[in-house]
C-alpha cells in the first residue's frame, strides 16, 4: 500500500514538471506597442518554444500568426543639396525684405548669486561674565652671567 502511494506521488509530481512546454498566446501590455520576437510582430499570436528566464537551453521559438516587421522602416529622406523640396514637413516661407518689422522686445535680465549668511552679532559683555583672575606681577632681579 505504501509503495502504491509513493508511486502515485512520484507520478503526480513529475507530470507537472512537463506542463511548461506548451504554447503561449501573446497579449501586449500596452495598446499600440508591438511585441517583436526574432523580427516578427507576435502581438495576439501563438508562440511555441522555450524562451524567457525559464528556458533551459537555446531553442528556436516558432510564432504562428505573426507578421514580419521591417527592421529599417522605409521613410523618405530629404537632402538639401539636391535643391528639391521635402515631401512632408512644414512649409518654410521666406518673408519679403521690405515688410513691416515688429517692435523690438523689452530687455530682460536675470541673475543669480550665492553667499554665506553673515555671522551673528556678538554682544560686547555677556549677561553673566566669568570671574576674572588677575595674576600678580613679581619683579625678580636678574643676574648677570659673566664668562
Amino acid at each position: 500500500m505504501r509503495a502504491a502511494i509513493a508511486l502515485a506521488i512520484l507520478i503526480g509530481t513529475t507530470a507537472t514538471a512537463f506542463a511548461g512546454g506548451g504554447f503561449e498566446i501573446v497579449i501586449p501590455g500596452r495598446h499600440g506597442v508591438p511585441i517583436i520576437i526574432n523580427g516578427v510582430d507576435a502581438s495576439y499570436a501563438v508562440v511555441e518554444g522555450d524562451w524567457g528566464l525559464g528556458k533551459g537551453a537555446q531553442v528556436q521559438t516558432k510564432v504562428y500568426g505573426g507578421r514580419y516587421v521591417d527592421p529599417v522602416p522605409n521613410v523618405g529622406h530629404y537632402y538639401p543639396s539636391a535643391g528639391l523640396m521635402p515631401a512632408y514637413g512644414r512649409l518654410e516661407i521666406q518673408p519679403p525684405a521690405n515688410r513691416k518689422l515688429p517692435r523690438p522686445a523689452e530687455s530682460y535680465h536675470q541673475s543669480w548669486g550665492a553667499q554665506s549668511n553673515p555671522p551673528p552679532a556678538q554682544a560686547d559683555v555677556p549677561f553673566y561674565p566669568p570671574p576674572v583672575i588677575v595674576a600678580p606681577q613679581i619683579d625678580v632681579p636678574r643676574r648677570e652671567y659673566r664668562n
